[in-house]
């Protein structure tokens, strides 16, 4: 009993923490001037192929990250395992603002040949985060 509290209380502290850090993402992208944010068009960039010039290296998120954001993904170069975008599978997810920016532009780079521009650092966000409900 005294463990399903803690795990529970646990797990509501994590998810507090994953919406202040994102909220607080999403209000430094509208102050850029996007929004509002949309999690389909997140889904649809997640799964969309995006590079300016289609060819052997065109990448999707979820090439890397997979389709299903419960699970690991496994990275399409190097096999690298990675964790669970889900935060409430991966409670450190979407937690700290700078990893956050960091992936972002890492990422995007590699995976549209650009950084994302924050309407889209947006609809991904609210994609991710709302894996949990």
């Amino acid at each position: 009993m005294k463990y399903n509290l803690l795990m529970s209380l646990l797990l509501v502290t994590a998810t507090s923490q994953v919406f202040a850090t994102a909220d607080e993402s999403l209000n430094g992208y509208r102050n850029q001037g996007a929004g509002p944010f949309n999690p389909m068009a997140g889904r649809q960039l997640w799964l969309k192929a995006n590079r300016p010039v289609p060819d052997t290296d065109d990448r999707r998120c979820s090439d890397c990250h997979g389709k299903n954001l419960n699970l690991p993904g496994k990275h399409i170069r190097t096999g690298k395992v990675i964790d669970p975008m889900n935060p409430a599978i991966a409670p450190e997810r979407l937690t700290n603002s700078k990893k956050i920016e960091k992936w972002f532009k890492r990422n995007c780079k590699w995976t549209f040949g650009r950084e994302c521009t924050p309407q889209e650092k947006g609809d991904l966000i609210l994609f991710i985060r709302n894996q949990n409900g």
